[in-house]
Order: structure tokens, then sequence, then C-alpha cells
């Protein structure tokens, strides 16, 4: 046995990226090894899941494949502002918060106007007022509005909430960017369709996220404008996002979605998360923070408790608000899930 397999980690929930790669994007990746395969994008694989996407989306659109979900993100909004724009999010918003300022950079440096929002989501009334805060030539100039489904809360926006955001953004004169690290989550959670989710809701470009949904890495930067798209492959370019070997980054969303594995895999971690939600309900002292309409689950408990459930070996974040946040992917085990339920009841009991 060799050191990694020795040292292999146990199934944890501190995040959904530590799953590994489900065997649909594994066996399509496979695949795509078979031979060789022209570069740079033009290959069949390549315009296999673009075609897939197009099919499952129900219409038109461009449709590009970049490494990482910042990539995806920061060039979208670049490609939708002038460097004297901004862009209206969340101030959870993952643009705001984790992405190093690479939406800024990309752009040139449109400015980021952040809503106070303690569940994630932004609201039609906080739009309207950083649109509307100022419009003199000394305050950047409000372009877009990013919003995240599901939201870094774990929260799902509601078709209806995306259609009341969606006519705000066409009254404001605003495009609408969506970071969907979590679509499929969000799909899953309200049972509608990739369309009604997004170009049938108002949204103008959607950050499809593969990493968290069973692939090794990969989103996909669809614009339903295609107007919106000129020139996003010179971005790509630019900011090293065109792969030479496209068809590794491309190949995966193949298989995810012709067979549906987006879709399950999404709602295996859903259900994972409403199990883990339902059977912790009722421990002394151990509240959700959040209601739970997706694959997270975060939990408010006594910090002797969250030091004690660490020291049994479990990891989880707080970086939010303080709560432990516990994220269930595609692979996540039944049988572990009720592991850990069992050691925060013990925990609670023993505090």
């Amino acid at each position: 046995m060799t050191e990694i397999e020795n040292n292999e980690l146990q199934q944890q929930f501190g995040s959904d990226n530590y799953a590994g790669i489900c065997p649909e994007a594994w066996q399509a990746m496979e695949a795509a090894n078979r031979g060789h395969a022209t570069s740079y994008g033009d290959d069949p694989w390549t315009a296999k899941a673009s075609d897939a996407f197009r099919n499952l989306f129900e219409t038109e659109c461009e449709v590009y494949f970049v490494f990482n979900g910042t990539a995806a993100n920061s060039l979208a909004l670049a490609s939708l502002c002038q460097s004297y724009h901004s862009v209206i999010c969340s101030d959870q918003a993952h643009v705001e918060t984790d992405e190093c300022g690479a939406p800024e950079f990309f752009s040139n440096g449109s400015k980021l106007l952040v809503a106070s929002s303690p569940e994630g989501k932004l609201t039609p009334d906080a739009i309207r007022e950083l649109a509307t805060k100022r419009s003199d030539i000394h305050y950047p100039k409000p372009r877009v509005v990013s919003i995240t489904q599901s939201t870094e809360t774990g929260r799902v926006y509601t078709l209806a909430e995306l259609r009341a955001i969606s006519e705000e953004c066409r009254k404001c004169g605003l495009s609408l960017h969506m970071d969907g690290a979590r679509f499929a989550n969000a799909c899953a959670s309200l049972g509608c369709s990739p369309a009604e989710m997004s170009w049938k809701s108002g949204v103008d470009v959607l950050c499809f996220g593969g990493a968290k949904n069973g692939m090794a890495m990969g989103e996909a930067v669809l614009f339903f404008d295609r107007a919106l798209a000129t020139d996003f492959d010179y971005r790509c370019k630019q900011a090293g996002q065109l792969a030479a070997k496209m068809r590794f980054l491309s190949a995966p969303w193949v298989g995810m979605l012709e067979g549906g594995a987006w879709l399950r895999n999404a709602e295996h971690a859903n259900r994972c998360a409403r199990q883990f939600a339902s059977q912790i309900a009722g421990i002394p002292g151990v509240r959700l923070a959040q209601p739970v309409e997706a694959n997270a689950v975060f939990v408010e408990a006594p910090e002797k408790v969250l030091t004690e459930l660490r020291a049994r070996g479990w990891s989880f974040y707080t970086f939010i608000g303080g709560a432990a946040r516990f994220m269930f992917a595609w692979d996540s085990d039944p049988g572990r899930v009720d592991a850990l339920i069992r050691d925060l009841r013990e925990c609670a009991a023993a505090a």
C-alpha cells in the first residue's frame, strides 16, 4: 500500500469540492483519451458538449469552457462591463468575498457594489437602491447584477424571485449574471428545468459549475444573449483559460449532461443534506442557522461542541456568520452522514 493510499482521507463534509470524479465524467474523459484530437477546442468532444448544453437549455447559446469558477465569473463579468462600470451583488457573494479581486482585475477596475443580505439573496429593492443611488459621472455606473444560485448560505432563488430581479434589471438597464457553481443543486431543489432557471427567467449569462457536481474541474460559461459573448474567446486566451487539450475540459460535460448525471448527482447531495438536517433538529443546543434548500447545512452550536466534533476528526468551516457549514456531494455516503449525526449528538450531550 502506498503512502497516499494508507493516508486516504475518510469522507468529510467540509466542502463538496472534496469529492472525487463521478463515473460518468470519468468514463467520458477516458473515452476522450483514446487517440488524438485537434487542440484548443476545435475537437468533436467540445462541439458535442456545446450542443448538449444547447439541448439541455432548449435554446441557442454561446458556450465556453474554463478551468474554474473564479475564471468563469470574472471573465463573464468582464465581458459585461467597462472599467468605469460597477457590478451589484450580495455582500456574501463569492465574487465579493472569495475571488481575490479577480472580477475587478479582469474588468480593468469595475467596482463591486455590495448589498447587505443576511440570507445571501439580493432583492429587487436592494438592486434598485444601489442602481439609483447616484447617477453623476464621479460614481461607477451600475451595469450588471450578479446573483449566486444556490447562494453561499445554501438558499435557493425561486423562479418568481428570479423573474422579479430580472424585471428590476431591465428597468434599470442592467444585465443579469448568475454564478451557478451549484446551479444543478438549485434545479434539483425546485424541480425546474435549466431553461426555466436561466434564460426564461431573464438571466443573460450563466456560469454552470462542474467541479461541485462530480467533475474533476471545469465550468461552462453560457451566454444566452449571444451579443454579449463578442470576443469572449480572446478573453479566455488572454486569461490563460484556453486549454490546449480542451477535450479534457469539455468531454466530462458530455458524460454529465447526456445521461442526466448532473441532476442525479445534485439530487443525491440535496437528499443527504436533508437527511442530516432532519436528524439533528432535536439535539439540545444545536439549531439550523438557515433553512436547508440545496446541499448546504449551516449549524449553530456551542463552541465546545464544535471543538469536540473537530477533535473526533470531522472537518468543517465556520467562515460564514460563525455557523458550522456542512456540504454534501454527489458521492456522500448516507452511512457516513449517520456517523456525523451520532458524533454531533454525543458531543452536544457531553457539553
